[in-house]
Order: structure tokens, then sequence, then C-alpha cells
């Protein structure tokens, strides 16, 4: 794990180079948890009334907003409106993995203008650094609003069964991620990258790790997905675990959400040295 992994989100926030992962933090300790829910809805009506609900419980919303079939700029605005009220961040994980001239288009431009409206994005390194400075380059732009809460998550490890991303790609990952530690808010992976982050490490380094596929009940699905306890990712690394199906499949969504609050709460405090 990093250096920074054992301190409190209210050290870690404090004098934080990237304001965006600076705001993450407070949040989490103001709210008490590191969940990210992954709405993966494809309704309106469905995204907006989890957001609502669990809003409450979590620190971030994980959105795939290119699957909603009704899609419509008050989607967006409403979206905005729910972040404000329950203070969490929104991250669109459109997973942006092409060349730099395309990629600026499909971020600040087109039908989503992701720019606009979700403050993390994130992105496969497959095409090379130029992905991460192109979307770099787009929140420096002239007349670009709100750069200081705009951020990039680099996808440096998949949960998926067989995933390609290991080795040459994840040491990358890190490479390009200190080159541009001013966008670039840390990883989505598996684990803490320690081994990877130790060489080289400047003092004052703190990336935040995300890590996916985390469910209290399920090992696995038939696709390829595997998944780990809350407790076992914030042990291997993760500040913020993301539950999908586990949270906004359950019965009762909002007490799934408490429940994996709770639990990678416990996990966090453990982890800090705090229980």
């Amino acid at each position: 794990m990093s250096s920074k992994s054992h301190l409190p989100y209210a050290t870690r926030a404090t004098n934080h180079p990237n304001p965006l992962t600076a705001k993450l933090f407070s949040i989490a300790e103001a709210k008490k948890t590191n969940v990210t829910v992954s709405a993966d809805v494809t309704t309106t009506a469905e995204l907006l009334d989890l957001a609502d609900r669990l809003g409450p419980y979590i620190a971030v919303l994980k959105t795939h907003i290119d699957i909603l079939e009704d899609l419509t700029p008050s989607t967006l605005s409403s979206l905005q409106s729910l972040a404000t009220k329950h203070n969490f961040l929104i991250f669109e994980d459109r997973k942006f993995i092409d060349i730099g001239n395309t990629v600026q288009k499909q971020y600040h431009g087109g039908a989503l203008r992701i720019s606009e409206w979700a403050h993390i994005i994130n992105c496969a390194i497959l095409p090379g650094e130029g992905i991460v400075e192109a979307l770099a380059q787009t929140t420096q732009s002239p007349g670009f609003e709100n750069a200081s809460e705009r951020g990039l998550l680099i996808l440096a490890e998949m949960t998926s069964k067989g995933s390609l991303a290991t080795g040459t790609y994840t040491e990358r990952s890190v490479e390009y991620a200190r080159r541009y530690k001013g966008f670039v808010m840390g990883f989505v992976s598996t684990k803490a990258l320690s081994d990877v982050q130790a060489e080289g490490q400047e003092d004052g380094e703190d990336f935040v790790v995300f890590t996916t596929g985390v469910n209290l009940s399920d090992k696995g699905d038939k696709l390829g997905q595997q998944y780990q306890t809350p407790e076992s990712a914030v042990g291997r690394g993760a500040d913020f675990i993301i539950a999908g199906r586990g949270i906004y499949k359950a019965e009762d969504p909002v007490e799934a959400a408490k429940r994996y609050r709770e639990e990678g709460w416990n996990a966090y405090l453990k982890r800090i040295g705090a229980q």
C-alpha cells in the first residue's frame, strides 16, 4: 500500500495536491462512508430514485450514462442536483480508450457532454500516454468550467477473469498518473499498487484506489466477474469500494447500502488502526 493509506481520510484531504481527491476524502470523512454505488440501471426514473435514496450513504455514484434508454438534459441536471443535495461525487464509468483527438470530443462534446456533469471519469491506457494528456488538456482549455472539480482514474487492473490489465500495462498506468497528477486522482485496481508505486515514488504522493467487484454475498457471475468483500478489498488497499448488483439488486437497496457502508467503514478504521 502507499505510505499514505494508513492515514485517516481527513489527514489525506489536508493539502492534497489534487483538489478533487481532497474533496472526495473530505466527503468520505464527513459521511463516514467509502462506498461507491455502481448504478447500472437503464431508465432515468431508476437512476434518480437510487441516487436520492442511496445518496446519504455513499461517497460516489458511478454511472453508465449511455445505457439509459431515456436520457435527456433533465436527467443530468436532476442528477447534479441530487449530488449537491446528498454531497456525493458523480463518476461516469465511460472507460475512454481511443486516440487523443477522439477522446477530447467524447469527453467535452457529443450528445453526452460528460465534462459538464461528471466529477470523475476513467480511461484505459492501451492507446498510450496521449489519452491521459488529451483528457487533462481538455480541462485546461480556455472557458472550461469547474476544472478543479474534474479528475481522472486510470484503469490499471480489472476484476474480470483473465484480464490482460497486468504487468507492464499496470506499470505504465502508474507512470502516466505521476506525469499528470494534477488531473489524475488515482486508479481503478484490484489492490493497492504498492510494488509498482514504490519505484520512483515522490514525497507527498497519494493516489486514491477504487476497487470494483465488491459483493457481500456472491463470489462471481457467469460472465467472468470475480467479487471480493468490503473487508478484503479495503485490506488489500482500496480507499473506495465499488458495489453494484449487491446493492441496487437487493430486496432493500437502502439497507444494503447501509450494510456496505458499515462493513467498508469498519475495514477502513481497522486499516488505519482506529479500531
